[in-house]
């Protein structure tokens, strides 16, 4: 196995509880915590890992290859970055980080409308090949001009999000000011004083920035208007008359991201949409909802032919990957995986992990005697 990662730490885990020492507890917080009760958010793991492989040790097995095609792309693993907010609050320069660690181990890396880092950077660092996730604006004069930005700047694919009609209830960032508006309490001053290095990185850097909003927003918001602005600005329910005019002025390919039922996935196939995204938002929006792995299961069987049908949430390792790809996915993503990595290593944090994950998948197929990715499925042990 060539890929190199830090041997201090050798799981995800490890990362998270180096994350956890490192940074705010706010910034921990707004990163590891789901909405409500968190029942999703644990439910979407633990449901991950009671998927089984078998393994066939005396197959004519010769070599494992993780190689994936995705629209056109073949890139070097089956998985890749998922889209995470607000990024350079957990770690300075994170979605900057990830993205060049992704384009140097040749995965995807899709940047959120609302992270710390703009399209045009994004492009920049992954020579084109970032793809670009779009909240829908409120107004289609804003969405057309971030939807012509990124096009502009050569991204491949655009990822409509469905899964955010409305603000989750998030009780950790409600304690901790980083509900809408946002507030900056003692009690997270200091919190700031205890993580020095965090803190002095972020000095350096700036504060955290709604990069690719920044030409659309009135310069000098205070935290409470940045809350208005934003409730105003964003609209997050989409439907088929909304996306309908996207896919007429979008060139590339387009996926939609939150699907969560056969009725969403058929309606995006309807659409002619090019790809799904099953996915919860992570357990942050929804927390009486089904794990992502449930539904996952039945889509891909009825609409794997008609359109690439991916997933995230709740996926944290090599083996919840091929769990995942087992199950019926032609890809996936994670998010807090590499977002725990950053914050625990900073600049190396990208790198570590995503070696870190092809190592672990790579010895998953090679132990069960799984030659492709799209064997996986012949190594799932079915559910009576």
């Amino acid at each position: 196995m060539s890929w190199t990662y830090n041997s201090n730490y050798p799981s995800i885990e490890d990362l998270r509880e180096r994350a956890k020492n490192k940074i705010p507890k706010f910034a921990f917080e707004y990163l590891d915590g789901g909405c409500n009760e968190d029942v999703n958010l644990d439910k979407n793991t633990r449901e991950i890992r009671e998927v089984e492989l078998i393994p066939q040790y005396l197959s004519k097995h010769l070599s494992s290859e993780m190689k994936t095609e995705l629209f056109g792309h073949v890139y070097d693993a089956p998985f890749g970055i998922a889209p995470v907010g607000l990024q350079g609050l957990m770690w300075p320069k994170a979605p900057e980080i990830l993205a060049k660690a992704a384009h140097e181990h040749n995965v995807p890396f899709i940047l959120s409308t609302v992270t710390t880092m703009d399209i045009e950077r994004a492009s920049e660092l992954t020579e084109g090949k970032a793809w670009f996730q779009l909240y829908h604006p409120a107004e289609d004069r804003l969405r057309d001009d971030l939807i012509a930005r990124a096009a502009a700047a050569d991204c491949p694919v655009l990822v409509l999000l469905a899964d955010v009609p409305t603000f989750g209830f998030r009780p950790r960032d409600i304690r901790n000011g980083l509900a809408m508006p946002p507030r900056m309490t003692f009690r997270n001053m200091r919190q700031i004083m205890a993580r020095p290095d965090w803190a002095l990185r972020t000095l350096i850097n700036g504060k955290p920035e709604f990069k690719s909003l920044k030409p659309y927003m009135p310069k000098g918001l205070d935290m409470k208007q940045l809350g208005q602005y934003m409730n105003q600005t964003f609209s997050g329910r989409l439907n088929e008359e909304k996306i309908a005019p996207i896919r007429d002025m979008w060139k590339g390919k387009i996926v939609l991201k939150g699907v969560a039922s056969m009725e969403d996935a058929e309606k995006a196939v309807k659409l002619g949409l090019d790809g799904i995204i099953v996915s919860n938002h992570g357990g942050r929006q929804l927390d009486a909802g089904q794990s992502t792995i449930h539904p996952l299961k039945s889509i891909a069987k009825a609409y794997k032919d008609q359109i690439k049908v991916m997933m995230d949430s709740g996926l944290r390792s090599g083996p919840d990957i091929a769990r995942t790809m087992a199950s019926g996915a032609e890809f996936s993503f994670l998010g807090r995986t590499f977002m725990y990595s950053v914050a625990a290593l900073g600049a190396q944090g990208g790198d570590h992990a995503i070696g870190l994950l092809k190592t672990q998948l790579q010895q998953v197929m090679e132990q069960i005697c799984c030659e492709r990715v799209e064997d996986f499925r012949n190594f799932l042990v079915e559910e009576d």
